[in-house]
């Protein structure tokens, strides 16, 4: 995709315009960086910059996964050129303020864009201190995730009390609990909307190991990663979505589905049916 820029998506809380594929750091980042090993990550995230990408996703869950990119960042003297989203995953407001804290050390910084109560865990007392953060500028947007589906429900309540930017959770051509009214209930409400696991963690490639159907070919796509992004990514309400890989070829498969024609309504059908058989 050499020259093409991705298409970027507005943050409705400030009219910032972020790339919509971003990367996430799962498993792929929660890894020793072995010679091997750094080469490729580097590799990957100089394909994310170089697409016009910036968002990089993490969490102190994820094992080493934020002292790895903190350290990749670094080396490649690349901060300026991310945007960095990060995670609160714990129990009480002390403790939860000591965990962030620690997270921007592993990230060799002292600030990140945004920052989410992972899960929903102990989210009162976190978004209390997420909201004095951001007035400090340690933080610049706030956000809840989960990783289910059936939490869509919980994330909405918090989303109605207002004073969030970004809202994370698992969406893909067959999980399409967030097809039902809460997608329209966030761009009603003006929150940004990040989706994890749309490859449901590879998945769905090993589901799809077949030929591509023929009508892919009319909105461009070379890949079955392609093809399930972009049919999230038609949605005007999917802010960005953050595959993770530590794989350079994949993420140049991921990448693509943030350039060229986006599938319609009617094509996005044919696409959930070929799927679902």
């Amino acid at each position: 995709m050499p020259g093409e820029r991705m298409l970027t998506r507005r943050i409705p809380s400030s009219g910032e315009e972020i790339g919509v594929v971003g990367l996430g750091t799962y498993r792929s980042f929660d890894t020793r960086l072995s010679p091997r090993k750094r080469t490729s990550l580097t590799e990957v995230l100089d394909l994310l910059f170089g697409a016009g990408g910036s968002v990089i996703d993490s969490s102190p869950m994820y094992g080493r996964a934020e002292s790895v990119a903190g350290e990749l960042l670094q080396q490649m003297d690349a901060r300026g050129k991310s945007w960095i989203a990060t995670k609160v995953w714990t129990r009480g407001k002390e403790k939860g303020i000591r965990k962030m804290t620690a997270s921007l050390a592993k990230l060799r910084t002292g600030s990140v864009d945004l920052m989410q109560v992972h899960n929903l865990v102990g989210c009162d007392d976190h978004l209390d201190t997420l909201r004095g953060w951001k007035a400090e500028g340690r933080i610049r947007y706030i956000g809840i995730t989960h990783y289910t589906s059936s939490a869509l429900g919980e994330l909405m309540g918090y989303l109605k009390q207002g004073g969030i930017d970004f809202v994370q959770f698992p969406y893909s051509i067959v999980d399409r609990g967030a097809e039902n009214g809460f997608l329209a209930q966030c761009a009603d409400l003006g929150v940004a909307t990040m989706v994890n696991r749309p490859l449901e963690q590879g998945g769905l490639l090993h589901r799809a190991r077949g030929p591509l159907p023929d009508f892919a070919a009319e909105i461009g796509c070379r890949s079955w990663s392609e093809y399930f992004l972009k049919y999230l990514l038609a949605d005007p309400a999917i802010t960005c979505v953050i595959p993770a890989t530590g794989n350079p070829d994949h993420m140049l498969d991921n990448l693509r589905a943030g350039v060229g024609e986006m599938p319609d309504r009617d094509l996005r059908r044919r696409m959930a049916a070929h799927i679902h058989g």
